[in-house]
């Protein structure tokens, strides 16, 4: 079906009977094709990407779609909400066009296990563990995908809560101090061992809260904005096709999500230290560095990003809890998925990297 899918990993298989019965109850243009075996015109092919929501390509009657679910077993509770994501999509998909279009939304768990929804399938490049041929070492095309990656997150950024209702979906007002207070109890309540630099960390963020006084500075938060969750054309990789993985979009502070795209942005001095937790591939020449990140971002904007490393240091934080939180669900025996094991020491990494980015901040 597609080269960018593989076989449905061992114990993450769907239902199939009941998936097709669904869906050809569900989908408005199955009325229209004969009954015969359904079955027989139901595919379905994983996504293998990814650590968290489980993402499969479904080919139904001859029509492509994405299907997303919770992982399989226990996950965090308010984490993995597939309604809430599709709500999301609904809400945000019309005034930003690159987030995918949602189709369907079931809430019936009896069907696959969980809640899931369908979005329409997007095609594309995603860059992940390696630069593909498309972009290869032309470091002028590495710049202008580089450009065009934050000039998406600038357009993000642009879209007028206030005016679309799309400010609904979240709380801008205490939005960081939320955040900060909410992955904290997060580690609290999956971390298996004790990481003092996690407690550290916590510590130095709280002190540190930015006081947030004006809902209008909101804007729409993507909450995990990456390369690797961004799509890019395959003719043209420079040009932006979709955003994806919207489950922990919000409204508030943009400079959340600048700080954890930056975090992801390795450096070519962190390859070895940091690639095995961060694992992005712009070390390489021709990618822009963060600062010059950073410097496109506020140009563009206007905003101020004097206290950036506050942000990167929560996102590394972040991202550490994230991490820990799916060790946990490995360390009880919740999944087996053999990719998780060594996650413990992935956390450890980051813990260091954000202890040390802000004992060496002036903030």
């Amino acid at each position: 079906m597609s080269s960018e899918t593989a076989q449905v990993r061992p114990s993450e298989e769907l239902d199939l009977d009941a998936l097709s019965a669904y869906l050809r109850a569900a989908l408005p243009s199955s009325a229209t094709n004969d009954e015969g075996d359904a079955k027989s015109r139901l595919e379905v092919r994983q996504f293998p990407g990814g650590h968290s929501n489980l993402t499969y390509l479904i080919r139904f009657n001859g029509d492509e779609f994405v299907l997303r679910r919770p992982p399989m077993g226990p996950v965090a509770p308010t984490a993995h909400d597939m309604p809430r994501e599709y709500k999301l999509l609904n809400a945000v998909h019309p005034s930003f066009p690159l987030a995918p279009k949602p189709v369907l939304l079931c809430e019936d768990a009896s069907v696959v296990g969980a809640p899931f929804y369908l979005m329409e399938r997007k095609r594309g490049l995603i860059v992940r563990h390696r630069v593909p041929p498309e972009i290869g070492d032309d470091v002028n095309m590495r710049r202008r995908v580089s450009e065009s990656v934050v000039d998406t997150l600038v357009a993000l950024h642009a879209v007028d809560i206030h005016a679309t209702g799309i400010v609904q979906i979240g709380k801008p007002l205490g939005f960081v101090a939320r955040q900060v207070r909410g992955w904290t109890e997060r580690w609290q309540r999956s971390k298996t061992s004790e990481v003092p630099e996690m407690e550290a960390v916590s510590r130095w963020l709280n002190e540190r809260i930015p006081v947030e006084t004006d809902v209008t500075a909101a804007t729409l938060v993507h909450n995990d904005f990456k390369l690797d969750n961004v799509m890019l054309e395959r003719e043209d990789p420079a040009r932006v096709v979709a955003v994806l993985d919207w489950e922990m979009c919000t409204v508030g502070d943009p400079l959340i999500d600048v700080g954890l795209f930056i975090c992801y942005w390795t450096l070519k001095d962190e390859e070895e230290n940091s690639g095995e937790s961060l694992s992005a591939v712009t070390h390489g020449e021709g990618w822009m560095t963060r600062g010059e990140i950073i410097e496109r971002y506020a140009q563009k904007t206007g905003r101020d990003l004097s206290h950036i490393k506050f942000y990167e240091t929560f996102a590394l934080f972040k991202v550490a809890v994230i991490l820990q939180q799916i060790y946990f669900r490995f360390a009880r025996g919740q999944t087996r998925d053999e990719r998780f094991k060594s996650f413990d020491r992935r956390v450890l990494n980051l813990a260091r990297a954000a202890h040390e980015l802000s004992r060496h901040s002036n903030i």
